[in-house]
């Protein structure tokens, strides 16, 4: 089907495209990888995770409630914070707070800056731009939350004993801690760094393309597109950052001592 401005995917045009799915089935089985039933079980969640967000969303959009569009941002933020930390590979008491806190104020102060500032969307709480542009910050502060966690605990681990001994020797928590504050919030940088540096050579991002698939006209998308990754950049550098120090007054106490103890493995 189609309408005036782009090509209406259909049922049986979805049945087509997961069809293309047998490609890596078939890959699974003959190398035996093991990834047959995941792949399966994957795409199912997918494709319903997916249809109950768009029914929800489409819903949203017809009654423009402000009060439903807040709950539907707060509850993205809420799900993005849980998920962030469920990637890492240890844990710490507070933790789920800490990157609820961080990853909510820092979605919401930048969305809400490039809704009123830059694009001067009106009203501020239009769901056609502000739930989109809320969950692309939120996927990439995710990301940045993560990883960045993951390579602070990681870190006091690892460098317990040197971290220990800089502080019996008389060095400031903040002294001894510096270098594990400074990777972490690197790493959980790198990877929007990464992605802006190849953005237009080696990939064309998915807001772009679907933009232009809807019809929109190239520099459009592409002056678009630039805004959402300033967005993403600042994001999940606060982000980042407000988790990495939120660990840091977790893990070294007042009186300059590192409390590891507080550090347990995923279970």
């Amino acid at each position: 089907m189609e309408n005036a401005s782009y090509i209406v995917i259909g049922n049986w045009q979805l049945v087509l495209a997961a069809m293309l799915l047998l490609v890596n089935i078939a890959l699974s089985v003959v190398l035996r990888l093991g990834l047959g039933r995941d792949l399966v079980v994957g795409a199912v969640r997918m494709t319903v995770q997916l249809a109950l967000v768009g029914l929800v969303l489409e819903w949203i959009f017809q009654t423009r409630q402000p009060v439903l569009i807040v709950l539907m941002a707060l509850l993205m933020a809420g799900l993005a914070g849980v998920a962030a930390v469920q990637r890492t590979k240890r844990r710490f008491p507070g933790v789920y707070w800490n990157s609820l806190v961080t990853i909510s104020a820092s979605a919401f102060l930048v969305t809400g800056a490039a809704v009123t500032g830059i694009l001067q969307v009106d009203p501020w709480y239009d769901p056609q731009y502000l739930i989109p542009l809320l969950g692309m910050v939120l996927g990439n502060a995710l990301t940045g939350i993560s990883l960045g966690l993951d390579r602070m605990m990681e870190g006091c681990v690892r460098n317990r004993n040197w971290i220990e001994t800089m502080l019996s020797h008389g060095a400031s928590r903040w002294e001894a801690a510096h270098e594990e504050i400074r990777q972490a919030l690197r790493t959980g940088m790198i990877p929007t760094v990464n992605a802006m540096m190849i953005m237009g050579i080696v990939s064309l991002p998915g807001m772009m393309t679907g933009q232009i698939l809807a019809g929109a006209a190239p520099l459009d998308a592409v002056r678009y597109q630039m805004v959402i990754m300033f967005m993403i950049a600042a994001c999940t550098a606060l982000a980042t950052l407000g988790v990495v120090v939120l660990a840091y007054r977790m893990l070294f106490s007042p009186d300059h001592r590192l409390m590891s103890s507080r550090i347990r493995e995923k279970r």
